[in-house]
């Protein structure tokens, strides 16, 4: 045998042994989880690092196991996963269902209850509360929670917040409530606030008990007083009693995402960000085919443009790879706000792609006419359904003039103390949705037309955009035959937490959008832990994209020059 075969053998071997050596590694990791004899666990793992694997793995063969999130995406993929291995719910999700095994009491939830409240509290108190804030920070002491307990009971309604709160507050009362189980999961615990870990820690006194996450992907500090002081906590103090473990492989991303991740965490750290992070390793996970991937995409690409050119620019990158790869891929839009999603997206849509999603969550928010009539059309006297339909059909003399006859202490039911006017406008109301509900046909064309106002919908626009879409259809399209059904997810930083794609492209991506604070040279460690969840998403590529066209982000600067490909913004794409 020649010298060069002999060479290409053992450089073979040597690969097969560190893709052997790091299987076996990752296996290790998991077992001293597995193996560890601590009731009490917290595991840090980055991202694509494999907690499903190892979710699946400490609940199989246990009895009554549940796992908890807070991320509806989130919960939805976990349910499907774990499917058959554990109960898998939202922390409000798990609260109401434990209330109403432990009291035997009907439970309802309304979403909005706290903006309801909070108007209630503006009305009748002359006073700004966020009762959000007052729950999720344990503020039990606090007088105005009287007031919501109050309002709340009037409306029959708990919400999300508060019915966490109601759990905590009779566990702690009732310990011998507390449910048991054999295994209790807990995912994205850096993202838990004060209210949230108390109930954790009344489960962790009679269950064994599983915290993961990873703090350098905090997200929801300023939405839900969220700390990842919590998990730096339980990690780092022996006197928390948990047993500390990490996931250090990633093998979702490619090489050079794992490399560029690390660039930004340490010169983050570097220059005194993340001062109380997790020390903890983000290992590429060595594996022959991810290396083929890695090798094809070996760096970020960064480019700058007007914004207005965002659309154009995805849609020659997505021709691009769809020419190279030949074959399925899916594709993930991060922008920073919502206007900037929709407005990608309409382009996008506009030039012939036909698979995207991009979802407006409307949990929070003021309630409207609708959320009142649908609480209506299951309860006729449902004081919040009254409250909220009031609210939108009076005028705001009146309507406040009524919430103060419903504040007093020998307060009638809502319904009650309506005109009969407006009880005979909503009684039309009703009927109308009641008919749309059961799929039957409206008495009164020009009552339905009038109804969709009132709820927000101009049923002649809707006419419109049906029959533009039935025209659309038979025009020539501008997006390539092959690439118009690509799979598109337009997402917020905030709401791509659980997703991942094949290409991800980070869209305005520039100081003014990425640093929060108007001195923008002034970063905060949720701005990096922002972008982080942002890189990681992506199992092939990531595509920067700049809406500035004369200033580079920090962020690019952060990253090893050798990481990073700059393309031009303007490439006409083939047809």
């Amino acid at each position: 045998m020649n010298t060069k075969a002999q060479g290409s053998i053992k450089d073979k071997t040597v690969e097969e042994d560190r893709y052997a050596t790091t299987l076996r590694e990752r296996q290790e990791h998991v077992n001293a989880i597995l193996r560890s004899p601590s009731n009490k666990k917290i595991v840090v793992a980055g991202p694509g690092t494999g907690k499903t694997y190892l979710f699946k793995s400490i609940l199989e063969g246990k009895q009554s196991t549940l796992t908890l999130s807070f991320v509806n995406a989130l919960v939805e993929d976990l349910s499907l996963e774990l499917c058959g291995l554990s109960e898998v719910k939202t922390l409000h999700g798990f609260a109401l269902s434990a209330l109403k095994k432990a009291t035997n009491k009907i439970i309802k939830i309304f979403p909005k209850l706290s903006e309801v409240i909070k108007e209630d509290a503006r009305i009748l108190l002359n006073k700004a509360i966020d009762f959000d804030h007052l729950f999720h920070n344990r503020d039990d002491d606090n007088e105005l929670l009287a007031f919501y307990k109050m309002r709340k009971n009037y409306y029959g309604h708990y919400g999300y917040s508060d019915i966490v709160f109601a759990a905590v507050k009779y566990f702690e009362e009732n310990s011998k409530k507390i449910p048991v189980f054999g295994q209790v999961v807990v995912d994205e615990f850096q993202d838990f606030n004060s209210l949230e870990v108390s109930l954790i820690d009344l489960l962790a006194t009679n269950s064994p008990i599983l915290l993961a996450g990873d703090d350098d992907q905090a997200l929801y500090e300023s939405l839900k007083s969220a700390s990842s002081k919590h998990i730096r906590q339980r990690y780092g103090d022996t006197a928390s009693g948990y047993a500390h473990f990490v996931l250090p492989y990633c093998s979702r991303c490619v090489r050079v995402i794992v490399e560029a991740t690390n660039d930004v965490i340490t010169c983050a750290t570097r220059d005194g960000y993340l001062t109380s992070r997790i020390t903890k390793p983000f290992r590429y996970f060595d594996d022959e085919k991810k290396d083929g991937v890695s090798d094809d995409n070996p760096q970020l690409i960064y480019s700058q443009m007007f914004a207005r050119q965002i659309p154009y620019f995805i849609n020659t990158r997505i021709l691009e790879i769809a020419e190279e790869v030949r074959d399925k891929f899916s594709v993930l839009i991060i922008s920073p706000t919502k206007k900037q999603c929709r407005s990608i997206v309409g382009a996008l849509k506009k030039r012939g792609f036909e698979d995207i999603s991009f979802v407006d969550k409307k949990d929070k928010g003021e309630p409207t006419l609708l959320d009142g009539l649908t609480l209506l059309l299951e309860d006729k006297k449902c004081n919040l359904g009254w409250r909220i339909a009031a609210k939108a059909l009076l005028e705001p003399s009146d309507f406040e003039a009524l919430l103060k006859v419903s504040n007093k202490s020998d307060a009638k039911h809502f319904s009650e103390l309506i005109e009969a006017d407006l009880k005979r406008e909503v009684a039309k109301m009703l009927t109308i949705l009641r008919a749309v509900k059961n799929g039957r046909q409206s008495q009164d064309e020009a009552e339905l037309v009038d109804f969709l106002k009132k709820v927000g919908f101009d049923a002649y626009e809707m006419a419109r955009d049906c029959l533009k879409e039935e025209i659309k259809s038979f025009a020539p399209r501008i997006a390539n035959l092959g690439i118009r059904k690509t799979p598109i997810t337009a997402t917020t930083i905030q709401s791509s937490k659980g997703l991942d794609a094949d290409y991800v492209f980070i869209t305005h991506f520039d100081d003014q959008y990425f640093i929060r604070h108007k001195d923008k040279r002034k970063v905060s460690d949720q701005d990096i832990c922002n972008f982080l969840v942002a890189l990681t998403r992506a199992r092939r590529k990531v595509f920067l994209i700049s809406s500035n066209i004369t200033k580079m982000p920090l962020f690019v600067k952060w990253i090893d020059k050798k990481c990073i490909r700059h393309m031009s913004a303007l490439k006409k794409p083939a047809t």
